[in-house]
């Protein structure tokens, strides 16, 4: 049974003495959350802060992005293998560093082989933009997504790396997608292909996150689905008391299955 897994992505959002309040004051209820990953992503300033508060939690930090060269002449990155000291996960592919900063297919898949030899474990983002949407291209840009970004990559490392299915439609827009839509794409797009390329027992163990104006009141129903194994939360996270109430219904949801 895969463990959901839930993570807020804060984007740019909270300064170090910002980020250290809102994880303390939410530490005990993630912690007391069995049957679930938490995680929290706070920007680069603030990772050391919060990875120090959280040295002995089970609550898990992630970076925003990494470069995939581990030294060098890249002004303005961090390396995989320096945000390793202080994190575990690894948030890549994302939608707005795709669309603001010119990611590619070939870069994601970079940046993961750097995460993977650094130790941390990506949460690759995937997903459609609404114009995509409408001309009924979904299926076929994130598969074309998920070939490049796994080129490469070995059975056992796709094991461990986790999928946020994030259509940019519905990424701080409110307007999340459905319960079934969501699902179906999980299932039938995401799921379905990485069973194309690993098989049915491999893509049976990857978890693959909903991701897009997931919130306190929409959290439950999503988390529902057989084939949505978590949440890549984004303003809701910064909200100590809506992050608690989608963790707890993934813990719920946990229990259930």
């Amino acid at each position: 049974m895969r463990t959901p897994i839930i993570a807020g992505n804060w984007k740019m959002n909270k300064t170090a003495a910002q980020a250290v309040d809102l994880v303390a004051e939410m530490r005990s209820d993630l912690e007391a959350a069995e049957g679930v990953e938490c995680v929290v992503c706070p920007p680069y300033l603030a990772v050391p802060d919060v990875a120090r508060l959280l040295v002995d939690s089970t609550v898990a930090v992630g970076c925003q992005d990494v470069y995939w060269k581990e030294s060098g002449a890249f002004t303005g990155e961090v390396a995989a293998v320096m945000a390793a000291e202080f994190c575990q996960y690894a948030i890549i592919g994302h939608s707005e560093r795709r669309e603001y900063f010119g990611e590619t297919d070939q870069s994601v898949n970079s940046k993961i082989k750097g995460a993977l030899a650094a130790g941390l474990v990506p949460i690759v983002c995937v997903g459609e933009s609404l114009e995509l949407r409408q001309a009924e291209k979904t299926e076929s840009w994130i598969i074309g997504q998920l070939h490049g970004a796994f080129e490469g990559i070995s059975v056992e490392q796709a094991i461990g790396i986790v999928i946020a299915y994030e259509p940019i439609w519905a990424i701080g827009t409110g307007l999340a997608a459905t319960a079934e839509e969501a699902e179906r794409v999980c299932g039938q797009v995401v799921r379905a292909t990485l069973t194309e390329l690993y098989g049915s027992g491999v893509a049976e163990q990857i978890r693959v996150q909903y991701g897009g104006s997931v919130n306190a009141g929409n959290a439950a129903e999503l988390l529902a689905k057989p084939n949505i194994d978590g949440a890549l939360v984004g303003g809701a996270s910064l909200k100590a008391a809506d992050f608690v109430t989608i963790v707890r219904a993934a813990q719920a949801q946990s229990r259930a299955r």
